[in-house]
Protein backbone atom coordinates (compact mmCIF):
# COMPACT_ATOMS: atom_id res chain seq x y z
CA UNK A 1 0.00 0.00 0.00
CA UNK A 2 0.90 3.14 -0.74
CA UNK A 3 1.05 6.06 1.33
CA UNK A 4 1.35 9.91 0.53
CA UNK A 5 4.47 11.93 2.47
CA UNK A 6 5.48 15.30 2.11
CA UNK A 7 9.01 16.62 2.04
CA UNK A 8 10.83 20.04 1.70
CA UNK A 9 13.60 19.72 -0.33
CA UNK A 10 16.29 21.97 -2.21
CA UNK A 11 15.10 24.16 -4.77
CA UNK A 12 18.37 22.66 -7.29
CA UNK A 13 16.81 18.96 -6.55
CA UNK A 14 13.04 19.72 -7.51
CA UNK A 15 14.42 21.45 -10.81
CA UNK A 16 17.02 18.31 -11.17
CA UNK A 17 13.70 15.93 -10.42
CA UNK A 18 11.36 17.86 -13.27
CA UNK A 19 14.50 17.78 -16.04
CA UNK A 20 15.07 14.03 -15.29
CA UNK A 21 11.06 13.11 -15.83
CA UNK A 22 10.80 15.27 -18.57
CA UNK A 23 13.41 13.80 -20.89
CA UNK A 24 12.89 9.95 -19.53
CA UNK A 25 8.85 9.50 -19.02
CA UNK A 26 9.22 6.15 -20.28
CA UNK A 27 11.35 5.40 -17.26
CA UNK A 28 9.78 8.07 -14.56
CA UNK A 29 5.74 8.61 -14.71
CA UNK A 30 6.67 11.49 -12.67
CA UNK A 31 8.58 13.07 -9.56
CA UNK A 32 7.08 10.81 -6.72
CA UNK A 33 7.74 8.02 -9.07
CA UNK A 34 11.59 9.14 -9.74
CA UNK A 35 11.54 9.91 -5.62
CA UNK A 36 10.66 6.27 -4.73
CA UNK A 37 12.83 4.23 -6.61
CA UNK A 38 16.04 6.68 -5.62
CA UNK A 39 14.77 5.81 -1.92
CA UNK A 40 14.47 1.90 -3.02
CA UNK A 41 17.70 2.09 -4.22
CA UNK A 42 19.71 3.87 -1.29
CA UNK A 43 17.91 1.24 1.42
CA UNK A 44 19.04 -1.45 -1.15
CA UNK A 45 22.79 -0.26 -0.67
CA UNK A 46 22.31 0.63 2.90
CA UNK A 47 21.18 -3.34 3.64
CA UNK A 48 24.02 -4.80 1.16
Amino acid sequence: MKKPVSATINEDLVKWLEKKVSKERKKYRNKSHLIEIALEKLKEEEES
